[in-house]
């Protein structure tokens, strides 16, 4: 398979060890990620926070196999990948401190759209959380505004916001926390697939990533980065949509929650949010 740029830049993100700060770094030293690769062993221990143990794993014969098998998979199911150099790296997604390097995506999407909006909460969605999603969502639609609706694919508000984002015709991306090969849940797969005709499904995890509860977290730096504001529709106490809230608080983005009856388990986050930051909407 002929190696070009994209190739290689599939591949920094296959380095084990080497997260986005350090695969920065490289590329910053060596002037692209194809030139990292060219680097010679002495000059890439020399790059601040490689060291010996970094550069044996870039010069390993193992991260470009990976990268090949990759770059197969994207090219057989046409998926979109986005460097963060490049000019189609979403924007509000640029300046986060732990942005993904490489960004899968699949559909029809404007990851730039005039407004993003990330919709979250609990897995166990009440009736009233369901009814506030959906007029949020009505809301959006009736404004004829452009706005993006971005959630989890998970079960509960996020599958709910895609729902309704595709039942008024407003364009709904779900990040999802494993590669692009799979749908999880696979209750949801019949909903993803109407996404990908406006919106779509986007990922930092190549194909062939397994199921693991960490991912799911890490997938929430995506959720509220891409996005101007998050809105936490429900939540416990503690929570997923709680953290997606507290990642996009500190990417200094507006972050809202409705409030609920004091003595409603699921209201109990949002009424924190709103008690100590003022979150209410």
């Amino acid at each position: 398979m002929a190696r070009n740029e994209l190739f290689y830049k599939i591949a920094i993100s296959m380095v084990p060890g080497i997260g986005g700060v350090l695969a920065r770094n490289l590329v910053a030293y060596s002037g692209s990620a194809e030139q990292v690769f060219s680097e010679s062993f002495k000059s890439l221990v020399k790059i601040p926070g490689i060291g010996e143990v970094n550069a044996k794993r870039i010069k390993s014969d193992g991260v470009f196999q990976k990268a090949e098998k990759e770059l197969e998979f994207i090219q057989k199911y046409k998926i979109d990948v986005r460097f963060y150099t490049d000019k189609n790296y979403p924007r509000r997604l640029k300046p986060c401190p732990d942005a993904p390097i490489v960004l899968y995506s699949k559909g029809n999407m404007n990851l730039d759209e005039q407004r993003i909006v990330s919709i979250v909460g609990t897995r166990n969605a009440t009736d009233y959380g369901k009814t506030i999603c959906e007029q949020l969502v009505q809301g959006f639609a009736e404004r004829n505004h452009p706005v993006l609706v971005v959630s989890g694919l998970a079960y509960g508000i996020d599958i709910h916001a895609h729902k309704m984002a595709l039942k008024y015709n407003v364009p709904t991306v779900g990040v999802v926390g494993h590669g692009l090969d799979k749908i999880y849940p696979s209750l949801h797969a019949d909903t993803a697939r109407k996404m990908l005709q406006s919106g779509g499904l986007v990922s930092d995890f190549p194909s062939g990533t397994k199921i693991d509860p960490p991912n799911f977290i890490r997938r929430n730096r995506i959720i509220a980065g891409l996005a101007d504001a998050t809105i936490v529709v429900e939540s416990a106490e503690k929570g997923g949509a709680l953290i997606t809230a507290d990642i996009a608080s500190s990417y200094n983005r507006d972050v809202f929650a409705f409030p609920g009856r004091v003595d409603e388990t699921y209201s109990r986050g949002c009424n924190r949010l709103i008690r100590l930051s003022g979150a209410s909407l």
